[in-house]
Formats: C-alpha cells, sequence, structure tokens
C-alpha cells in the first residue's frame, strides 16, 4: 500500500469533492480514509531524479501566508543527498540580496521542489522543511524530506540541451557501431559458407 502523506498534506475537502464528481477519487482522495502514514523516504527513483538535476523550482510561504517561488540552478547533482539523515541539501547562491526565501524560511519552515527532467518528460514534487545553515559567507539550505509526487508528462514541452544531445548522439552511435559489426560478422559468416559450398 503506498504512502499516504503526500495526500493528507496537499487534498482540502474541495479537492476531494471534485475528484467524486470527476471519477479520480478512487485513484488519489481514497489514500485519505487510512490515518496519516507520516513521512517518506525517498527511495533510488528520486535520489536519480534529483541527483541529475542542475535546476528546480522552489516555493516558500511568505509570513502574510502567499507563495513564493524561486529558480535554483547549479552543476548537475548540486542538490545533494546525505543517506544517514535521509536529508537534501545544496548552496544557496547569493542573489538580488532580498532574502525573502531565507525570510521566509525562519518564518515558516514547510517548502516545495520542483524538479523537472525536460527530455525525458518527468517531473517531481519533493515536500520538506527547510533550515538554513550558514557558516561564514557560505550558506546552505537544509531540507528534511515530508512528501514527493510523481507529475504526469502531459504538459511537459521536451527540451535538450547540449550535453544530453551529445549524450543521446553518443549512445545511438554506439549502438550503429554494434549493428555494423554484427553485420559484418554475418557477411563474413555467409562468405565463407559460400565458399564452402563452391569447393
Amino acid at each position: 500500500m503506498p504512502n499516504n502523506h503526500y495526500h493528507h498534506l496537499v487534498f482540502g475537502d474541495d479537492a476531494l469533492e471534485r475528484q467524486r464528481r470527476n471519477g479520480s477519487y478512487v485513484a488519489y482522495g481514497r489514500q485519505m480514509e487510512r490515518g496519516d502514514d507520516g513521512p517518506q523516504q525517498l527511495t533510488d527513483r528520486e535520489l536519480l531524479m534529483i541527483s541529475r538535476a542542475d535546476q528546480f523550482c522552489l516555493a516558500t510561504v511568505t509570513p502574510t501566508g502567499w507563495p513564493y517561488l524561486q529558480y535554483r540552478s547549479g552543476p548537475a547533482g548540486f542538490v545533494r543527498h546525505d543517506p544517514e539523515s535521509g536529508k537534501l541539501r545544496f548552496v544557496d547562491v547569493p542573489g538580488n540580496n532580498q532574502f525573502v526565501t531565507l525570510g521566509n524560511l525562519a518564518d515558516d519552515d514547510r517548502l516545495a521542489m520542483f524538479f523537472v527532467d525536460y527530455p525525458r518528460r518527468i517531473r517531481l514534487k519533493v515536500f520538506g522543511r527547510g533550515a538554513v545553515l550558514e557558516r561564514g559567507d557560505a550558506r546552505a539550505i537544509e531540507i528534511t524530506v515530508e512528501a514527493y509526487d510523481w507529475n504526469c508528462s502531459r504538459s511537459i514541452i521536451p527540451r535538450y540541451d547540449r550535453s544530453y544531445l551529445k549524450e543521446l548522439s553518443l549512445a545511438h552511435q554506439k549502438a550503429a557501431d554494434e549493428r555494423e559489426a554484427e553485420l559484418r560478422a554475418e557477411i563474413e559468416r555467409l562468405r565463407a559458407r559460400v565458399a564452402e559450398l563452391e569447393g
């Protein structure tokens, strides 16, 4: 039975009623008919997606209750996972010095991270609680994961960066080279057989 913590975090009465009317309650809302299973642990699938990410959107809540969305990026793998604690962490690079995200986390530690893999058309939402870690001028945000959910790929427009295209090109070239080697070996086998029959 899947963990239902995500459902308890995000589905309110109106969402559940709409699910009943539209026939999706069995797939989603029904999970709330039992008690909250509590925080989810990230599995290898989520960790692979996060380890490949070079960008994500970070949502926090302002002191006035408004959602606040920011973009974060870095080299692939800049969001790291600590296997002992299960926490995620990334270096928070200085921006425009408004400090809104940091101020929000000081007031309300809830956050959401939204990862998209454009070439593979997959996306992952991670809900958690964030803490700001500061040491001198260095700053990081550490996330205790609460829940996650995979989204459908329907609305994702595929985008490809140079490194992905290079990786794809190399994979296709390798497959083509292997097939060519197989065909050459088959041709040599057939030539040998023809020579044998002619002899």
